[in-house]
């Protein structure tokens, strides 16, 4: 029985501050190349979502847990700017919260929403996905984790929002951000340049 047991090693601090994660126990079912997997999934304002029926769009997935010090940088403005820009183009942006129901991280559907509002978010959608179904779907490990799929529905990036693993907000101006820049690349055509790199963050608190 112990060889069917794939082990884990992970970088965290006690509040969790990194997770960098080198397997899993389930192979993952979105692979960047191949079909996004579909889903359907509630948001905060009780509307239903289907990944599919947004096929001829882009579409940014985002996953997140507002406590997550990784989050709260992004969330200073950077997240909100890359949300802005590319809503406006055309592309719909679904933020995942997959925190499970016991975590002290929960947030209900109207706290999750006015947390939106303060921070003037503007994703197409906060998904609520306290069941984890989506995020093991796509084997979402961090908060945050980014994906894009492309009009046709395959997965064209999978990983971090950036090229600085810290939760120092000073680091974003820095950083690489592989969300513009691939955004930026498949909006004009072209392939994106780094498909896949290693997320950063916090854990995602599934449950147990």
């Amino acid at each position: 029985m112990l060889n069917r047991h794939i082990n884990r090693r992970v970088f965290s601090s006690s509040v969790v501050l990194s997770a960098l994660v080198a397997g899993t126990a389930q192979a993952a079912s979105a692979i960047v190349g191949q079909a996004a997997p579909d889903f359907t999934g509630t948001d905060a304002l009780g509307k239903s979502h289907k990944l599919s029926d947004f096929k001829g769009k882009h579409v940014v997935l985002e996953w997140t847990n507002p406590n997550c010090p990784f989050v709260v940088k992004h969330y200073g403005g950077n997240m909100q700017a890359l949300q802005t820009e590319f809503t406006r183009k055309g592309v719909v942006w679904l933020s995942v919260n997959s925190t499970n129901k016991q975590s002290r991280d929960y947030l209900a559907p109207a706290k999750l929403t006015t947390w939106q509002l303060e921070k003037k978010a503007s994703a197409s959608a906060m998904l609520m996905d306290d069941s984890g179904d989506i995020g093991l779907l796509y084997n979402a490990k961090t908060t945050p984790h980014m994906y894009i799929v492309n009009p046709q529905g395959v997965l064209i990036y999978a990983g971090a929002i950036d090229s600085v693993a810290s939760a120092n907000s000073e680091d974003i101006k820095t950083a690489t951000n592989y969300i513009r820049q691939g955004l930026n690349e498949a909006l004009g055509g072209k392939a994106i340049s780094v498909a896949a790199t290693r997320p950063y963050g916090c854990f995602l608190k599934y449950k147990d």
